[in-house]
């Protein structure tokens, strides 16, 4: 009779034992599976981790971006619609398109314009032509390969106005180099600073030394892209390594090519520092007569020496409609590129 009363008494004691699982653990089981709420609010904050944090890594881009460029470029539109003069910033008055027809009847700004695309071909070609060589000299074993890199790229660590400074000691009129050896030679002294092209040459000169060791090294990294097995069935067709260089060399650096010529172009463009410095006290006008005045220093030789901040930020607005259209034509050749291969 005691023991029916027992088995009675303990009917989940003698199912649990039956299943394997002591009372303590199923007791803690059920205790651990009754509040879900922690877990769940755990998992909210899980997946807005997830959704947030690409917007919080990417934010701080965007907050600089629109504040020192985006702002300043729709303030500056503003201000290209309006006659607005540096002594008085506050006193605006609405202009309309007055600043850019008067940039187009402008004859400074025709030829700012034109020695812009004078002063780009001429530090543009060569410079790329060079890199172009040295990549291909480069991409060969050489002895101190990496030693030989680090020195392309020492003229593009120098500061604008360091080279500057020697490139002006080089083409001084009395005492410099370049007239030393253009002396020895039999040829002339050039006074640098006053002659039309030979001015648009040495500004040209800084730029293409600066930017050639840069350019050099885009192009190496992209011919160590290309595969070898073209220049082995090259060579076993009989090519020499010039034709190499010209039938699968080139063909294959062609995006590169067009990247480096649209970034030269837009560098050129934005010239600025090179023709200041080089001017000396008439920097900001390009010379005594303009010969080497570049849009950068029109620019500013109209905002911030006489004052015109309305036509100064035409002129930043038509040199980004130049850039645009680089950069449209850009856009179209790489997509022939892209159909041809």
């Amino acid at each position: 009779m005691s023991s029916s009363k027992q088995a009675l008494a303990h009917p989940a004691s003698s199912a649990e034992a039956a299943s394997g699982t002591s009372p303590g653990a199923a007791r803690g089981a059920r205790g651990r599976g009754a509040p879900a709420a922690p877990d769940s609010w755990r998992s909210r904050l899980y997946r807005w981790d997830m959704k947030a944090s690409p917007y919080a890594f990417v934010a701080p881009f965007f907050i600089l971006f629109g504040a020192f460029s985006l702002v300043p470029l729709l303030y500056t539109a503003w201000y290209s619609l309006h006659d607005v003069q540096l002594s008085a910033l506050d006193h605006q008055t609405w202009a309309g398109l007055d600043n850019y027809k008067n940039l187009l009847s402008s004859d400074f700004f025709w030829n700012a314009l034109k020695n812009t695309l004078s002063i780009g071909v001429i530090s543009t070609v060569p410079q790329l032509l060079a890199a172009l060589a040295l990549a291909h000299l480069l991409n060969y074993k050489l002895r101190g390969s990496t030693m030989w890199r680090v020195v392309m790229l020492t003229p593009y660590a120098t500061s604008v106005a360091a080279a500057t400074l020697v490139f002006t000691l080089l083409y001084s009129w009395d005492g410099g180099m370049v007239n030393w050896v253009l002396h020895f030679f039999g040829v002339d002294p050039v006074n640098w600073r006053e002659s039309d092209w030979g001015s648009q040459f040495a500004v040209s000169s800084i730029v293409i030394w600066r930017w050639t060791g840069y350019n050099a090294l885009i192009y190496l990294a992209a011919m160590q892209a290309i595969p070898a097995d073209l220049y082995e069935s090259a060579a076993i067709d009989g090519a020499n390594r010039w034709q190499q260089f010209r039938h699968v060399t080139i063909p294959q650096l062609r995006p590169t090519i067009l990247f480096t010529v649209v970034v030269s172009t837009i560098g050129a463009t934005q010239l600025f520092g090179e023709p200041l410095l080089f001017g000396g006290v008439s920097g900001s006008k390009g010379g005594s007569e303009h010969q080497y005045q570049t849009l950068g220093l029109y620019m500013y030789d109209q905002g911030w020496i006489i004052g015109n901040l309305g036509k100064a930020s035409a002129i930043a607005w038509s040199m980004f409609l130049i850039l645009l259209i680089i950069a449209a034509v850009n856009l179209l050749l790489t997509r022939r590129l892209r159909k041809s291969q």
